[in-house]
């Protein structure tokens, strides 16, 4: 007589799911580099306010400022993925393939804010939807608020002029070069000031560093080894001996090829914002629905209301190898 299998139930799929969704097997930058906010409501308004005042010498009283107000505006999306199956698929699997099925939805769930972000990072320094604070491209070459003069976090490294002994190209440099570039991207987010013309990120210890897969391969040896390309000293292994902590994060989902990103991930305010206004939910048309009857299948799927958008720009560089 053949082995019968009781079906798999729509308990049994809901504590799979959560089951994996609870590992968030996610990517580990999301934190460093982003805010998340609980919403409750259509959209969000987030006022970025200036800089609060640097003391100042007690000369005739008190004088209090006023913080300039500038708005950036979240309006949350709603979001799902479905999966269908079939009747006979869920009485003879015996959870195996239905297991893996689920567990890579829940993975898509934890991977969904990467790639929502990714999208912004790479849109940075075109998109025209979704412009930073101060009304200029996320990344972009004149930025400039109160008495900040103009500031440039969009910049360029010409690797062929950098003082290395192996060269490389734009797509797959050297590690000396990698490294040199690393480097100028650090110096120009620490360089960064406020709308007083105070420093803004003078107290920066922690960086990330965020690469296309074709860098990844130098951008580890420039952060890793003390000696790169034969004969080189690395000046930043040097740099994180000296209290700076620079992390690593390759990204499959950036589309440029020659052009990596550095993000101050100090302090409280981030480059870019998660806006949530709904947890992950998992629906189910399933055992004594109609959709079973009139179709011999169930349907899984998971929802959410959220959204992302730009934070504050000083908090990262784009840097272009040419």
């Amino acid at each position: 007589m053949a082995q019968q299998y009781d079906n798999i139930t729509t308990r049994e799929v809901i504590g799979m799911f959560f089951e994996r969704l609870a590992q968030d097997v996610g990517v580990g930058w999301l934190a460093m580099v982003s805010m998340l906010f609980q919403s409750d409501q259509e959209m969000e308004k987030y006022p970025w306010l200036g800089m609060v005042p640097m003391l100042r010498e007690w000369v005739g009283g008190r004088h209090a400022k006023q913080l300039p107000e500038e708005l950036i505006t979240i309006v949350n999306k709603h979001f799902e993925a479905t999966l269908e199956f079939q009747l006979d698929d869920l009485r003879r699997d015996k959870t195996t393939q239905i297991r893996t099925r689920i567990n890579e939805l829940a993975d898509r769930a934890n991977a969904h804010w990467a790639k929502l972000l990714s999208t912004l990072i790479n849109t940075g320094n075109t998109d025209t939807n979704g412009l930073a604070y101060d009304g200029q491209y996320f990344y972009d070459t004149d930025h400039e608020t109160g008495d900040s003069g103009t500031q440039d976090n969009d910049i360029t490294v010409d690797i062929s002029a950098l003082p290395t002994t192996n060269h490389g190209s734009t797509t797959k440099p050297s590690a000396a070069e990698m490294s040199l570039s690393i480097l100028q991207s650090i110096q120009q987010i620490i360089s960064f000031v406020d709308d007083q013309g105070e420093p803004m990120n003078e107290l920066a210890r922690n960086f990330l560093v965020m690469v296309p897969i074709n860098h990844w391969e130098a951008a580890t040896a420039a952060l890793g080894n003390r000696v790169i390309d034969g004969n080189d000293t690395n000046t930043l292994v040097s740099v994180q001996a000296d209290g700076f902590n620079i992390s690593l994060a390759p990204n499959v989902r950036l589309t440029a090829t020659d052009t990596f990103f550095t993000f101050n991930a100090d302090g409280s305010t981030k480059a870019l914002i998660r806006q949530e206004e709904t947890d992950v939910m998992f629906k189910a048309k399933a055992e004594g629905s109609d959709f079973e009857f009139d179709n011999d299948a169930h349907q899984y799927g998971v929802d959410t209301h959220r959204n992302v958008g730009y934070g504050r720009w000083e908090k990262s560089c784009r840097t272009q190898l040419i």
